[in-house]
This record gives structure tokens, sequence and C-alpha cells, in this order.
């Protein structure tokens, strides 16, 4: 266990969360004997990578719990696969089959993919199964299956209980047209099957039923076991009531929604849950990511060109601030990954609770040693024109004789995810540099520069080799200037690695021979 003056003492944000989450909810928890965090999904679309934040970051927060109480903890990941499907995604098959289920519950609109009873569920597995891909531990709560078995009833009676004290909350913040139709419950159509937004005619409390007024025609409904879904801000409050939750994160722009289901939860009865409401994520245009519009990267996509674990730290890291998501992060992120593990090495258990691959993995960082950056690594399948694993290990032993794969089991992922991100996402972006006669000249100069190196020179040795080279040949103001010439003529980039360290480890002769195959 971790020290307790170490506890007391970080600011790390999993922990800061913890203790408040402990402060406000301490007669709660002690009572029920557990702690209950909730993470929401939507299945309008495919399971979103901003979904996997919250889980992880949740997640987080549990092993940060672990540290500072002895209460059980259990993260509930609802699905909200009642909502009627409002519009068709961009990114999925049969779009016509979508477009004639519009309204209905996701889980009575077909699966378009084929593969599961319905649209909800078929993306309700998907997020399932990538969870436990990454070992989540978390009980998965469908909001048709509780509202159907009766398991909100409780809840929907009371609410009903306290109509006119919801509406006194919700209808100040809607416009004057919306005011005349608005109702907290939704009944499902029997006849079409849609979830309509229609006013209400009549209340009858004692039988838990409502009459709605659907185009001029009477609509009697119950609003128990799923003959009414409750609209979206009455229903969040619902589920913390219900679940007893103490605990749950949200995107910013659900701050409003969350300050009116606090209002709503304190009218039934209860406390709402401590919250944290982190920054959205953003593509490379600067748009928030959707899920019907498929933008940014996808969760698949991530781990097709890197680790969980680098995707679970960029998680991590500044969870109130706006961040990008879209491809070009990943080398940075799993640069920045490797750089944690590199100072977790040297560092104290107060600066431990510092680093976020100590929440990454909850308290179990890897002792492995780096062999070089991800982004070294990218370089290297250029200049080796490796296209597989094995070739490019082949080329990493020649200059590592004493490595080998099982001894360096995140390299050897390493491997495999540099060879795929830079066929897929680098090499399309190369723009390599023709030298004027100027720079050629001076490139000229660097080869005969190498021809005074051999392989038994230090990095920084060569390093500052090149630097004279630049230097002496019309470079000495801006060497910026000069390393950024050679990144664009050997890799088709203005920028690259530090070329010490990138020659020592590829070769001066084939250092060498790739430069002058460049200004040929």
């Amino acid at each position: 266990m971790i020290k307790k003056e170490n506890l007391d003492k970080t600011n790390a944000w999993p922990f800061v969360e913890a203790k408040k989450l402990l402060r406000e909810r301490k007669s709660f928890i002690e009572k029920k004997g557990k702690i209950t965090l909730q993470t929401g999904y939507g299945p309008s679309g495919l399971p979103h990578i901003g979904t996997f934040g919250e889980v992880a970051r949740t997640s987080m927060m549990v092993n940060a719990l672990s540290q500072l109480s002895d209460l059980p903890t259990e993260i509930i990941t609802f699905s909200d696969d009642m909502d009627g499907l409002r519009k068709v995604p961009d990114n999925v098959p049969n779009q016509k089959l979508l477009n004639d289920n519009l309204h209905k519950p996701l889980t009575q609109v077909p699966d378009p993919f084929e593969k599961f009873d319905s649209f909800g569920q078929h993306n309700n597995e998907m997020l399932k199964n990538f969870l436990d891909s990454f070992k989540f531990n978390y009980n998965f709560q469908s909001s048709t299956s509780l509202y159907k078995s009766g398991f909100f009833n409780p809840t929907l009676k009371i609410i009903l209980k306290n109509y006119d004290g919801i509406m006194n909350i919700i209808i100040p913040t809607l416009g004057k047209e919306r005011q005349q139709t608005y109702c907290p419950f939704l009944p499902i159509c029997p006849d079409t099957g849609h979830v309509l937004e229609i006013p209400v005619l009549e209340i009858d409390k004692e039988k838990s039923k409502i009459i709605f007024d659907n185009k001029g025609k009477k609509l009697e409904a119950s609003i128990l076991d799923g003959n009414c879904k409750l609209q979206w801000k009455v229903d969040w409050a619902m589920r913390w009531y219900a679940l007893d939750v103490d605990f749950e994160m949200y995107g910013k722009d659900l701050i409003e929604s969350a300050i009116l289901s606090t209002k709503i939860i304190n009218l039934l009865g209860k406390k709402n849950p401590s919250g944290f409401a982190y920054e959205l994520f953003l593509d490379e245009k600067g748009e928030k990511i959707s899920k019907s519009k498929g933008n940014g990267i996808t969760i698949d996509q991530w781990l097709e060109y890197a680790s969980p674990e680098s995707l679970s730290l960029y998680m991590y890291q500044n969870p109130k601030r706006a961040k990008k998501l879209y491809k070009e992060i990943v080398p940075k992120a799993v640069d920045e990954y490797l750089d944690c593990i590199e100072k977790s090495k040297k560092q104290n258990e107060l600066q431990l609770l510092m680093n976020p691959v100590w929440h990454v993995h909850n308290g179990n960082v890897p002792k492995e040693d780096m062999i070089m950056t991800f982004s070294m690594l990218l370089n290297l399948v250029e200049t080796s024109n490796a296209d597989s694993k094995d070739l490019l290990w082949k080329f990493v032993k020649k200059y590592k004789l004493d490595i080998s794969e099982k001894n360096y089991p995140i390299f050897d992922g390493l491997v495999g995810y540099a060879i795929k991100y830079f066929n897929d996402v680098i090499k399309a972006q190369k723009k390599y540099k023709t030298p004027n006669s100027k720079e050629l000249s001076a490139l000229e100069a660097l080869v005969k520069t190498l021809e005074k190196c051999n392989d038994d020179m230090s990095p920084e040795d060569i390093q500052t080799l090149i630097y004279s080279a630049g230097k002496e040949n019309g470079y000495a103001e801006n060497l910026r200037d000069w390393f950024k010439l050679i990144y664009q003529v050997v890799f088709g980039d203005e920028n690259g690695p530090r070329m010490g360290f990138f020659i020592s480890f590829f070769g001066v002769k084939e250092t060498k021979e790739l430069l002058m195959n460049k200004l040929k």
C-alpha cells in the first residue's frame, strides 16, 4: 500500500477526485457498504473512442479509491439503448434500413450489419467486446432491460408523483413552443413503435398512467414496464436515483444537463453523485468528434497503430483540456508513454503517483528499458524498407546484438505498430525535397564528413561533426534550417530524429549510402 503521507500530498487528478467523492458521499457509501461509479453510453452510433476514455478514466478513479478506502467499488456502464434513433449515422451500411426505422428505440431498430437482433444490441456488443479486451471491470446495464423488467418502476412512480416539481425545473429552460408540448415521459407508440414526444392530456398517478394527445387522438399509456421512457435529463436523474450512483464524469457539453438532473434527483429525495466534467475530444480541424460523423480516429485505428496503454495514457493526461484525437497524434502519445516509463525508474513513491503510467498500469509500472523512441522506429521503417516484423527485428539486432523479442515485449509491439502506421499514415504524406545547388553542396559536404566517422563513435561525437558540417557550409546562423534540410531530403518531413543517435544506430556506412541515393 502507498504511504498515507504520500496519498495526502499527491494532486494527481484521480486521487483529487476520489478524495472529493469520499468526502461528499461519505454517509451514503458507508451506509450501503460500496462505491458505485457510472459511465454512460448512447448506442446511436458505433462505439466511440470518447466512451473508452470515460471508462478508462473512471477505472483510474477506482484504482485511486482502492488506495484510499477498503470499500468495494463497482463501475456501471449504462447503455441508453431505449432512446429513439434520431438520425442515420454516416458510417454504417444499409442506410435505407435505418432510415425506415427512425424514431424507434435502438433495440427495436434492425441491425444494419445483420449480426445481432438490433442496432442497439450490435453497438452494445461492440462496446463490451472492446472494454473486455482492456480487461476493464464493469457491470453492463441496458436501459431497455431495466425499463422492461420493471427495475425502474418504483423510481418511475416517484417521478410521476413529483411530476409538477420536475416540470417547474425543466420548463423554464425550454423555448415557448417546446414548453407547450413537453412531458418528461415519452410513450412508445403501439402502432408505429416510435418513441413519441407528444403533450399530456391527463395524468392518473394512482394507476401510473398518462393520457397523451397523439395528433388529436387519445393515447393511454402506462409509465411502467417499458411502455414509456423518460426524457434525457429526467432519465439521467432517474438512473442516479435507482442505481444509487456515487460518481459520474461527463463531457463539458453536458454540464447544463447535469445541473438540471441534480435538481431533479434532489427533488426526488436523494443527493446527487459527485461529478467531474471533462473537456471534449476534437478532430484535426478542431471540431467535436461525433459518433454519427465518424470523424477523428476510431478505437480500432488507434489499436492498429499503437498499444492500448498508450491510449490510456493519452486519456489520463489533462482531462480538463480539449484534446485532439486524430491519426497524426499517435507517435507523440506513444513516445510520451515510453518516456513516462523511463522516468518512473528514478522516481520516489510520491513522484510515481504523479506519473501517468502508474495510473495506466494500476500501480504496476513496466521495468522494460527503452531501445528507441517510436518516432525513431518509424524513421527506421522507412530507411530500412522493412515490410515485416521479422525483417525490422533483424535490422534492429544488427546494431543491438544483446536484445531478444521475449525480453522486450513493449518494443516488440512497437515494431509491428511502426510498420502499419508508416504504411497507412506516413507514406502518403511524405514530401521529399530536391535540394538546390547550394543545398546540394552542403549535403555533399555532409557525406564527406561521414567518411570521417565510424560505428565506434558515440552519438554525441557524430552529432558534433554534423553541427560542424552545417556551420562550415552556410548554416552557422541557423542550424535549425540545416537539420530541417537533412530531414526533408532524407525523411520527407520537416522534423526527424536526433541525427547522431540515428546514425549511431543505423550505421555510418548505411547512412552515407542512404544520403547519396537521395542526392542522385
